[in-house]
């Protein structure tokens, strides 16, 4: 029974609704995961940070050897012609509701061979859905993560579509109800399945040094112009897992959680002596600047 649902998307030069899309199975995306992939929120009709994800998208596009399909101005265009499509199917005006625009890019359609293929023509696909936040209720507690070894590839700055590594290390904490797996290369903090790891210690905010262990989330530049709005220290270095235990406070941050508390690390509270927690002042501060940020 097909289950997709029938919002709108775009492929190859088309819009059409999302049960509609077809591509041919010997797409190097399919047959090899050979692609790449962005996610940009949409609040109130605007994409939001923009510009960083196209970025990160072109650097993904440069170290993968794909030629950018588009230029910028044509990925605007197809994100607010997407979020006007889904706005009207669901009877609202674009600026009256927040959604999540998914793109991806393929290296093409080729005969299956590892080496890359030259003079192919890449896949464009892209895609809304309505964004669903986080609840008040999950938020106000803070969410329960855990620990395990990042067995990925070292490759993780390039947004790619192979995310078996990924599914395997979320799966780790939802087997056991949890929200999020933080991962550690060796004695050193990477991030998590799928979002970015922040330690808070005696009031500074520290992340994992950016390099190719780590995929830097859109958010990092956004989270220290927030912390130098706040007047909270911030810091990129290599993070111990000793330092990760032993923090003050814990926080992730992603397109679609925007920055969450976790308050439970392997069933243990958050914060140094603590025997029960709650989202932190520094995740606090953040966090009503980050919705400021984002009707700016």
């Amino acid at each position: 029974m097909n289950n997709i649902p029938s919002t709108p998307c775009y492929l190859n030069g088309e819009f059409m609704s999302l049960n509609e899309a077809r591509i041919p199975v010997m797409d190097r995306g399919f047959i090899f995961g050979d692609g790449l992939y962005e996610v940009v929120p949409i609040y109130a009709g605007r994409p939001f940070r923009f510009d960083g994800h196209m970025a990160r998208l072109e650097r993904s596009l440069k170290e993968m050897r794909i030629a950018n399909p588009h230029s910028r101005d044509q990925w605007l265009a197809m994100v607010n012609q997407l979020a006007q499509l889904l706005a009207e199917q669901q009877g609202q005006g674009a600026s009256h509701m927040d959604q999540i625009f998914y793109l991806q890019i393929t290296r093409g359609v080729a005969p299956r061979d590892h080496a890359m293929p030259t003079n192919i023509t890449p896949t464009v696909f892209a895609m809304v859905q309505v964004l669903k936040p986080i609840a008040a209720d999950v938020r106000n507690k803070g969410v329960a993560c855990v620990s395990a070894e990042d067995f990925r590839w070292e490759k993780a700055h390039i947004k790619s579509t192979s995310l078996l590594g990924a599914v395997f290390s979320r799966q780790i904490s939802a087997d056991v109800g949890a929200t999020e797996t933080i991962m550690f290369r060796g004695d050193f903090l990477s991030e998590a399945a799928a979002s970015n790891v922040w330690v808070v210690k005696n009031g500074t905010l520290i992340g994992a040094i950016n390099n190719h262990l780590v995929l830097e989330g859109v958010r990092y530049g956004l989270i220290e112009t927030l912390c130098e709005q706040a007047g909270i220290a911030f810091e990129l270095r290599n993070v111990h897992r000793n330092e990760v235990f032993d923090a003050d406070e814990l926080i992730l941050s992603s397109a679609t959680k925007e920055i969450l508390a976790i308050t439970t690390l392997d069933n243990k509270p958050v914060g140094r002596g603590a025997t029960s927690s709650k989202p932190g002042p520094i995740y606090q501060k953040l966090f009503a600047l980050y919705q400021e940020a984002k009707k700016a």
